[in-house]
């Protein structure tokens, strides 16, 4: 596997292989991979003959005083569980190469409709980072098909109305959450737990479980079952930001009429901000 935060090199190799005819697909990440990272990996190999993963902590998608100087960062560990799985190209780029003039969102594009509501509404300018960064990292890339997560299912919806919007020829790929046992989806921001909150986070995924088979069956109006799951979530000691049942395609708010729905939640747990979600 090469490994190289020149985006020179990344060019001369990604050249190389689009002249072998090679699909390349890209996975970006900010680092500190774990078994979620991993199945975007699996999945990515599935889909191309090249595997290019990113690892770069954006900084332009951290607000003041949230925890990118404290992000944990942790490159040869990375490196080793990606050249153990068959990536084929590590791009650890320095904050100068995808921010060559100056650290600050590009604010040429604006960010798609589905992005203005829920995380940007406790996270203002959150996605105007991330649309910034993933542009300029497909820029440097130039892949067949880039492959996220669906724990961040706003970022993810986000993303591939950008790709639409801007006629982008890349396909967007997603993979299902990947959890713990015991439910809690996994997240590099989990290591912030303390053992006692370790053991009630996964409240936050049994409630939307219910929330989103409670939907289903049509048991009560949305605004009554998201105001429920807040309740329940404040008694298990969380401090919710919001529950927010919508439509899974529109993220507008979910109607009777829509063919898939989908339950958004983010909570503060001690020092941790869970995010997760439930599609049905």
């Amino acid at each position: 596997m090469l490994a190289s935060n020149a985006v020179s090199e990344l060019r001369a190799r990604l050249e190389a292989w689009r002249r072998q005819g090679r699909r390349i697909v890209f996975v970006p990440t900010m680092g500190n991979l774990h078994l979620g990272h991993m199945a975007l990996v699996r999945r990515a190999r599935a889909l191309g003959e090249r595997v290019v993963v990113s690892v770069f902590v954006n900084p332009t998608q951290f607000a003041p005083g949230e925890d990118y100087a404290t992000y944990p960062r942790t490159l040869e560990a990375d490196r080793r569980q990606l050249e153990q799985a068959g990536v084929d190209l590590l791009f650890a780029p320095e904050v100068n190469s995808i921010y060559p003039q100056a650290v600050s969102v590009d604010s040429s594009y604006p960010v798609p409709e589905v992005g203005r509501d829920l995380e940007e509404a406790f996270r203002p300018g959150f996605f105007a980072g991330v649309v910034t960064v993933v542009r300029r990292l497909f820029d440097l890339v130039q892949p067949d098909v880039a492959v996220f997560g669906e724990k961040d299912y706003q970022q993810l919806t986000v993303i591939r109305a950008m790709v639409r919007d801007l006629a982008l020829p890349i396909d967007i790929a997603s993979v299902a959450t990947v959890r713990e046992a015991d439910g809690l989806a996994l997240s590099s921001r989990n290591r912030y737990l303390s053992a006692p909150e370790r053991l009630r986070a996964p409240l936050l995924y049994r409630t939307l479980k219910q929330v989103a088979a409670s939907a289903q069956a049509g048991e009560a109006a949305p605004a009554e079952l998201e105001a429920a799951a807040m309740t329940e979530l404040r008694t298990g000691t969380f401090v919710p930001d919001y529950v927010s049942l919508r439509d899974a395609d529109t993220l507008q708010p979910l109607r009777a009429t829509a063919r898939n729905g989908v339950v958004l939640a983010a909570a503060r747990l001690g020092r941790a901000r869970l995010i997760d979600n439930v599609i049905f």
